[in-house]
């Protein structure tokens, strides 16, 4: 079961239009991509935190899926540029993690995202929890 983080209000008419997805394990980024792009989302996909800031020169996406362990510029790492950025400031990321590190994950870092998916568990289910209360 994905976990949203305490307090968070469902925004009201969401259409998601625009994704970006970061993920260094191919697998599980084609898996997330075929899911929202399923939905009518046009995805826009990167391997690591330094592709996914190129990326985010020229695109304002709807939501950010990211995974936190990621070589040249972890998700954690990625998250701080993203939300240093006023243009960020509202865009809802959803975190993409092992169900072994849910208890690691730091409180500042659950305060800068909107949900944890953990990756070894029916992943579609959760993404399409975490849509309909992120976006909704």
């Amino acid at each position: 079961m994905s976990e949203l983080k305490s307090g968070k209000t469902p925004k009201a008419g969401g259409n998601l239009k625009t994704a970006l997805v970061v993920d260094n394990s191919m697998l599980i980024r084609h898996a997330v991509c075929r899911f929202l792009e399923s939905r009518g989302c046009h995805v826009h996909a990167a391997t690591n935190g330094v592709e996914a800031l190129s990326v985010l020169e020229h695109i304002i996406p709807d939501l950010i899926v990211t995974d936190l362990v990621m070589p040249r510029l972890s998700g954690t790492e990625l998250i701080s540029h993203i939300r240093a950025n006023p243009a960020f400031a509202n865009t809802p990321i959803v975190v993409l993690a092992a169900r072994s590190n849910a208890a690691r994950l730091p409180a500042d870092l659950l305060s800068r995202i909107s949900a944890v998916v953990y990756k070894n568990i029916e992943i579609e289910e959760q993404l399409a929890r975490v849509l309909h209360f992120t976006l909704t």
